[in-house]
């Protein structure tokens, strides 16, 4: 069995006076501009992109349904021409949808292929290629077939929606991951212990930055439909775990929300603790707010 991973481990998260930086801007000039304002204060893009660089750009296309539910393409275009400006050579944005849709026309369907043509950007729809089965070395999820197309990246950015889950609890940069996995493996990953096999599959991807789009947000519900919030923010961290919990902070800060715990009880973010894959606690990490 071979053993591959999606993304190199190692590099460490911007940090500000030893605590590592989650990034929070109030969305209130352009895309770019904000977009670019959250990540310079996450440590910048140069901290991972270099001139000459490939980038894998992983956005959330699991269904073809609205913002929040899928990502939105003019925000994925935004970060695609970002990298560009910073020195990127190639820009992919890698996907698969779920088991019974194309993803291909779930990019179609949703004006992700026009907008990455706009901006340049190659797409990868690991649906159409191979998958290579690796061990994890987790407890929960031992074993995932992972893209072969997608398994020689060495610079991985997650771009994520800001929504809670029926199954999951929540979906932000940890559960972003499922989409490296094959689709018909799935099933299974839901039928019990979702939470802790969500976490053990990032033992096998690595994120060097995660922005998630908190424009908006699901507070109940999810992942395709629920009750719509407008939080009207981006975050931006080199901390999975860190960017999670402070996303879940503003989701639970509404009314009615399914989220109302703290962020450290959730199974996901416990077992990511756990398996060292960033901050153990509240105290770990810093939100810088513009």
């Amino acid at each position: 069995m071979n053993k591959i991973g999606i993304g190199e481990l190692g590099r460490p998260a911007f940090k500000k006076d030893g605590r590592v930086v989650v990034a929070k801007v109030g969305c209130t000039d352009g895309l770019e501009e904000n977009i670019l304002k959250a990540v310079n204060l996450a440590g910048g893009f140069g901290r991972i992109c270099e001139s000459g660089d490939e980038i894998l750009l992983k956005p959330n296309f699991n269904t073809a349904d609205a913002p929040p539910a899928s990502s939105d393409p003019e925000f994925i275009k935004a970060i695609v021409k970002l990298l560009f400006k910073h020195g990127a050579s190639k820009v992919v944005i890698g996907e698969s949808s779920m088991m019974s849709l194309s993803t291909r026309k779930v990019m179609e369907e949703t004006g992700m292929l026009a907008r990455a043509k706009e901006a340049g950007a190659e797409v990868m729809c690991f649906d159409e290629g191979e998958w290579v089965r690796t061990d994890t070395g987790g407890k929960y999820l031992k074993r995932v077939s992972l893209p072969k197309s997608a398994s020689g990246s060495k610079k991985l950015i997650h771009a994520c929606c800001m929504k809670t889950h029926k199954w999951a609890k929540f979906t932000m940069s940890l559960k972003s991951s499922v989409g490296f996995m094959k689709p018909s493996e799935r099933i299974m990953l839901h039928t019990r212990h979702l939470e802790e096999k969500v976490a053990d599959l990032n033992l096998v991807v690595h994120p060097d930055l995660v922005i998630v789009d908190g424009r908006k947000c699901f507070i109940s519900g999810g992942p395709a439909c629920g009750e719509l919030r407008n939080p009207n923010v981006v975050l931006a961290s080199g901390d999975r775990i860190a960017i999670d919990a402070e996303a879940v902070k503003i989701i639970g800060s509404y009314e009615g929300s399914s989220l109302s715990a703290d962020p450290w009880v959730y199974t996901q973010i416990r077992r990511a603790v756990e398996l060292g894959l960033g901050v153990k606690n509240e105290q770990d990490y810093t939100v810088i707010s513009a």
